[in-house]
């Protein structure tokens, strides 16, 4: 039974590593990995989920479809690196340095980018749903505003607030991110911050001529200034059993 055993470790271990190789250069992987030290290397497909390469450099390397799922990049040199339709999900980003990659296509789902360098980066298709610490220049303050609406959506409240305010920065006027930003904030119960916001909203859009958003934010503030008369549930607020779907009222002011 114990060689049986050993028979197929061995021989899964033979396909997983015949895997690596036939997608990427092994030799070079290995490097990257005993050394951290891989630039201007061919990673074309490589697997290297989970691996540990803070500080790496990887400059110029191609990583043109590699997998490195929940792998630790913080503070790796990525400058002029081609991680086009790279899978990223989850990666530690913090602090890296970006400037001049490819990232086309790459899956960012999950990454925390907290201080990494992003100038001149292709991110054309790239998915950054649910990353942490997006920078400004790299997003529109629309896609801001939509994972904001979607996270919402999913009861991720304060990642929605989050990616609100990140739509608000990048456009101070925006005045359905202000809806949406307060929506948030009424479903964890902040009733202040919700008023707050569903003021300014009505303000910006009344100066906007926006006929929908100006009632959407009367209607909001009125709910608001109206008291509990029953006890408060763990559930929606009941807003949105009036409106309809969270999604489908933010959805409105998508479009500025």
């Amino acid at each position: 039974m114990k060689s049986q055993i050993l028979a197929i470790a061995t021989f899964l271990t033979t396909i997983n590593l015949t895997a690596i190789a036939q997608a990427a250069n092994f030799e070079q992987v290995r490097q990257l990995l005993a050394t951290k030290e891989c630039q201007n290397c061919d990673l074309t497909g490589a697997g290297l989920v989970m691996a540990d390469l803070s500080g790496a450099n990887l400059s110029g390397a191609n990583l043109t479809g590699a997998n490195l799922s929940r792998a630790n990049l913080s503070g790796a040199d990525l400058r002029g690196a081609n991680l086009s339709g790279a899978s990223l999900f989850g990666v530690n980003l913090s602090e890296a340095k970006l400037s001049g990659a490819n990232l086309a296509g790459a899956d960012l789902r999950n990454t925390y980018l907290v201080n990494a360098e992003f100038n001149s980066v292709y991110l054309n298709g790239a998915n950054l749903q649910g990353a942490v610490g997006i920078p400004l220049q790299i997003a529109q303050p629309e896609e801001f505003y939509a994972w904001g609406v979607a996270e919402a959506e999913k009861g991720n409240h304060q990642q929605a607030i989050n990616y609100f305010n990140q739509a608000i920065a990048a456009r101070p006027e925006y005045a359905g991110a202000y809806l949406a930003r307060g929506v948030a904030y009424y479903q964890i119960f902040d009733r202040q911050r919700a008023f707050q916001d569903a003021q300014i909203a009505e303000k910006l859009f009344t100066t906007q001529k926006n006929d929908p958003g100006m009632q959407m934010a009367q209607a909001f503030m009125k709910e608001l200034q109206t008291p509990y008369t029953e006890k408060v549930s763990t559930g929606k607020p009941s807003f949105f059993n009036f409106l309809g779907s969270l999604g489908s009222v933010l959805l409105q002011f998508l479009p500025f």
